[in-house]
């Protein structure tokens, strides 16, 4: 699914980076865009993060 139309990222994408480490919008926006043009995605891509947290174990059981 496209996250951001601006710039043709997709959710994919996006959870691979925050599975390579990046835990904020800025950190998603520098490495591939999303969320740096019109902005509307940035709420989305910031669910995506938040969902990668609640499935990690560590933060789970934390």
């Amino acid at each position: 699914m496209f996250v951001c139309l601006c710039t043709g990222v997709t959710s994919q994408v996006v959870t691979e980076l925050v599975e390579g480490g990046a835990t904020t919008s800025k950190q998603i926006a520098e490495k591939c865009g999303a969320g740096l043009d019109c902005g509307r995605c940035r709420r989305t891509v910031r669910a995506i993060i938040e969902a990668a947290r609640t499935d990690c174990p560590v933060h789970k059981a934390g």
